[in-house]
């Protein structure tokens, strides 16, 4: 009788979970449009005050997306007394809606990956998970690890797809 053998555990392969690189919170909002008269217009007076007023405390810690969503002429001073008053407060504050500073937090949480520890190494991305891994994930994993690894898949240890082998 032949011994069964896990084929997979003796590959070598090592699998990556894009999961573990999402960002742990989701971005507050902070929307402009709330601190405008009318929500369209920006009277410095005005603004500077709401701004004094407004509990800073929310954002304590946290991610910060600082945005307009309307289509007001917002000065770019605006942003930077935004970002001065948020400064110290928040973990981190990013000029962008929360979709697209969530994007920037989970890049920059990729851009983190200690790639020697992948040197030379055969690398499967895994494809599937509890949580949909957006495309550009995948991509900035494969700029980060390209140069390192012997060879780059996508999927599964059982089943993959081959990205990149090193000649």
């Amino acid at each position: 009788m032949e011994e069964i053998r896990n084929k997979v555990a003796e590959s070598g392969l090592i699998t990556i979970s894009l999961e573990q690189y999402y960002p742990e919170h989701q971005p507050l909002a902070f929307d402009l449009k709330n601190f405008l008269f009318m929500e369209m217009l920006l009277k410095e007076k005005d603004f500077r005050e709401a701004l004094d007023q407004h509990d800073w405390s929310v954002y304590g810690g946290q991610d910060v997306a600082v945005f307009c969503s309307t289509d007001a002429i917002v000065p770019m001073w605006a942003y930077m007394l935004v970002a001065s008053k948020l400064s110290g407060i928040a973990r981190s504050i990013i000029s962008g809606t929360t979709e697209e500073a969530f994007k920037q937090i989970f890049i920059e949480n990729i851009r983190q990956v200690n790639a020697a520890t992948f040197e030379g190494k055969r690398v499967v991305v895994k494809g599937c998970g509890d949580r949909p891994v957006p495309e550009y994930a995948y991509a900035e994993i494969s700029i980060k690890l390209l140069p390192v690894v012997k060879s780059l898949m996508y999927g599964e240890p059982c089943s993959t797809v081959p990205v990149y082998k090193r000649k």
